[in-house]
């Protein structure tokens, strides 16, 4: 029950987070209309659908990553038919038989025709909305995430997404209802109904356009945000859950290293957190051959997990690839553990496509089984892990930011490896872009 409450809170707490943008249109098409016959259907489906979305990108199946695939074009083609419907409401009278009955379902859904909205068109939007969908992975969503990664598809996997898909409909109808009644004010006051109903429909058509395009991931990087992270884990603590083992909280399995340390010229005051765990289980490497504990012992090793298509994840790609270049020949290896949030991120190629778009050239683990992953018992996008020479973690940070300190603990460890380096100024990568860093000074 504590999950569930958890979930339901991570799910109201999305609203507040620019990840909500892409799908506004298509949720704010619904404004003054009936609640409960169609605002409500639309929220339903749009979490019902993302709780099974979800729940099957956990089975890791080709036919499930596929499944998601068709399905996202499948609505993307539907919320266009939507769009249109609401610019033009004899624009489906234009079309053959077959899709005008889908037309005019959309049209009906949207309010745009003479019919009533039903609760069957409702739904259909909603479930379209919900295929499009992907919010930001902060603690709580990762924390569900990641269960569903390690049980499979299950009962209490999809009663976890569908919490969190329902905590985001209730903001949501919330919002709505604030929203109806500013544009039936302005319906009866400015006569505006016909042109609120063209607006929307453009704005609908704009944010299909958006995501058919791949470009909502770089438009809303741009935008400079409060993280929601922080209230997130303000929730975790005040309900005594802990995430699925955050590194920081990993038993030291050595308190004595240090005695044996005593001889070295510089010992860093980094805490022992734990040894290392295997990197074994990737179903793939790029940029390089499976690399072993063994073989890296005797480097430091930054371990970087982060999925191809999570905003965070992509703004730290810069100081890592830096990094990389960087401290190469003082003894650093960067390993980027590529883990998936969701099915369409499990494809391979796909994963190879965005190595090359960002650039990579430091290995790349697959992790589409999320053995890295469990090892680590990691729960965050992106999260990092300094491991020393002697294969102990001794440095973690979870999310965006903090890039000073963290290379600070780069140079310490490779100093205490032996490195005759001396400490220099932190890297400024040049980012454009969806890799350019967000404004956290900008409200």
């Amino acid at each position: 029950m504590t999950l569930l409450i958890i979930a339901y809170l991570g799910g109201v707490l999305t609203i507040l987070s620019p990840c909500i943008l892409p799908i506004l249109p298509f949720v704010f098409a619904r404004a003054g209309q009936p609640f409960g016959k169609s605002t409500l259907p639309m929220l339903a489906g749009m979490a019902a659908t993302f709780a099974l979305v979800a729940t099957l990108a956990a089975v890791g199946g080709s036919w499930a990553i596929r499944a998601n695939e068709y399905g996202r074009l499948a609505a993307i083609v539907l919320l266009g038919l939507f769009g249109a419907s609401l610019l033009s409401p004899r624009f489906a009278s234009t079309l053959a038989r077959p899709i005008v009955d889908v037309g005019n379902n959309l049209l009906n859904a949207g309010g745009g025709g003479r019919t009533a909205p039903t609760v069957r068109s409702a739904l259909m939007l909603g479930v379209a909305t919900g295929l499009l969908w992907a919010p930001c992975a902060g603690p709580i969503l990762g924390l569900v995430l990641t269960g569903a990664a390690l049980q499979g598809a299950s009962l209490q996997t999809s009663f976890l997404l569908m919490a969190y898909a329902a905590g985001t409909a209730t903001s949501l109808a919330v919002a709505l209802l604030v929203g109806g009644r500013i544009f039936a004010a302005m319906k009866r006051s400015l006569g505006l109904g016909d042109r609120i109903r063209q607006v929307l429909g453009a704005a609908v058509l704009a944010g299909v356009a958006v995501i058919a395009l791949g470009l909502d991931t770089s438009l809303l990087s741009r935008i400079s945000y409060a993280s929601t992270a922080s209230l997130e884990q303000a929730v975790l603590d005040r309900l005594h859950a802990k995430p699925a083992g955050a590194s920081s909280e990993m038993a030291s399995k050595d308190a004595i290293v240090a005695a044996a340390d005593a001889k070295k010229p510089f010992r860093s005051d980094l805490p022992i957190e734990g040894y290392a765990p295997s990197l074994d289980g990737a179903v793939e490497w790029l940029n390089s051959k499976p690399l072993t504990s063994e073989q890296l012992r005797g480097k430091v090793v930054l371990v970087d997990f982060w999925t191809y298509s999570c905003i965070n994840c992509i703004r730290t790609i810069p100081y890592v690839r830096a990094w990389a270049e960087k401290y190469a020949d003082q003894g650093l290896v960067v390993i980027g553990v590529h883990a998936p949030e969701f099915a369409f991120e499990k494809k391979i190629d796909n994963v190879r496509s965005a190595v090359g778009d960002f650039k990579i050239g430091y290995p790349v683990a697959v992790d589409n089984d999320y053995k890295i992953w469990r090892a680590f018992e990691n729960s965050y996008w992106p999260a990092a892990y300094l491991i020393d020479a002697k294969g102990q973690i001794r440095y973690h940070h979870f999310g965006e930011g903090n890039y000073g300190r963290t290379e600070k603990a780069i140079q310490e460890l490779l100093r205490e490896a032996g490195s005759e380096m001396k400490a220099s100024a932190p890297v400024a990568p040049d980012a454009k872009g969806a890799e350019a860093a967000a404004d956290f000074r900008k409200p």
